[in-house]
């Protein structure tokens, strides 16, 4: 297990999600509000990938500490791709999940492709320059309405037919096995046992 990792979000729904995933990888979770002032990186990536990573770089050079940074979102098929990286300002100034979602069904309308995606890239740095990237999926469909109370984003609305449930309808426990960002998170934890080497420097 490593010792500490910040968690370079300021999203308290992503806070309690993986302090529960993290569990037995590191031991203490450190989030930006335990840092004091920290930075505001501003997410101006074409793709996930650039937004965790430049997260993960800015906030592990202010700390000092090894730093997890995710970015996430919904890709919709029938809008090709959209919202993506701007998942949660997909709806503009002052969006919030209710008006993100609004925007989304209203793009799709009647469309019956309703497929879609929820993407997690996790990138974890260390202020020396050490860096590894993983990606995650989760498959689903876009239902024309929300339902459940659980979760948050475009949960309400991100369909899972195997389960026949949302994301919003799922159990804590159950989400956190099949999750974009679960499933990140079991690379990350592989890629880790097979490197070793930022268990060398940070246990």
């Amino acid at each position: 297990m490593i010792k500490e990792v910040v968690l370079a979000t300021g999203n308290k729904g992503k806070v309690k999600e993986f302090s529960n995933l993290l569990e037995g990888v590191f031991g203490e979770i450190i989030s930006l509000s335990d840092l004091g002032s920290p930075p505001e990186v501003i997410e101006d990536g074409l793709t996930f990938r650039d937004n965790a990573l430049k997260k993960a770089r800015e906030i592990a050079q202010y700390s000092g500490k090894l730093t997890l940074a995710d970015d996430s979102g919904l890709e919709v098929d029938a809008l090709n791709g959209q919202p993506g990286v701007y998942s949660a300002r997909y709806s503009g100034e002052g969006a919030t999940d209710k008006t993100n979602i609004d925007k989304v069904l209203a793009k799709l309308g009647n469309n019956p492709n309703r497929k879609a995606r929820f993407v997690c890239v996790l990138a974890l740095v260390d202020p020396n320059g050490e860096e590894l990237v993983v990606e995650g999926f989760c498959e689903g469909v876009i239902l024309s309405k929300p339902r459940g109370e659980g979760g948050f984003g475009y949960d309400p609305v991100f369909y899972l037919p195997d389960k026949r449930k949302t994301m919003a309808e799922l159990e804590p426990e159950l989400k956190n096995t099949i999750s974009h960002r679960a499933n990140a998170l079991k690379k990350l934890k592989t890629e880790l046992e097979r490197k070793g080497s930022f268990k060398k420097s940070y246990n």
